[in-house]
């Protein structure tokens, strides 16, 4: 699957989606879950001044209408503070049961005040391709 470059931008912290890929699984280890998208993601600090993330939520909405919320401390078991200018990048992965699904979110930090920061995660679709 191609990647994209949609965005969210709040207060100055930016997420893009940099890269989406589709991986069947092995069906005696998928849990019923066979279908599994690679995400690439980057938070940006535009901001003027340094953002720790500390946790992130994920909706992941199925073509059928169910939900799955994942809420946890972090991002990929780190709590990284972004400088102004930089951004953290990381790659992990949503695994679905059906055909299509859509996963959104956001992460949740905090400012070098200790204010609170929210960056939504641009809303992206998770489609198993024709050829699967």
């Amino acid at each position: 699957m191609a990647g994209t470059t949609e965005r969210t931008e709040t207060l100055g912290l930016r997420v893009t989606l940099d890269r989406l890929l589709y991986q069947r699984l092995d069906p005696a280890q998928s849990n019923g879950r066979p279908h599994a998208f690679v995400y690439f993601l980057s938070i940006h600090n535009e901001g003027p001044g340094p953002v720790t993330i500390r946790g992130r939520k994920w909706v992941v909405t199925h073509g059928d209408g169910s939900r799955l919320v994942v809420e946890g401390d972090g991002v990929v078991g780190q709590q990284p503070t972004i400088a102004p200018g930089g951004k953290f990048s990381y790659n992990s992965y949503h695994t679905i049961q059906s055909r299509n699904a859509r996963a959104e979110g956001s992460f949740i930090g905090e400012d070098g005040q200790g204010r609170p920061v929210v960056a939504r995660i641009p809303a992206f679709q998770l489609e198993v391709p024709d050829t699967e």
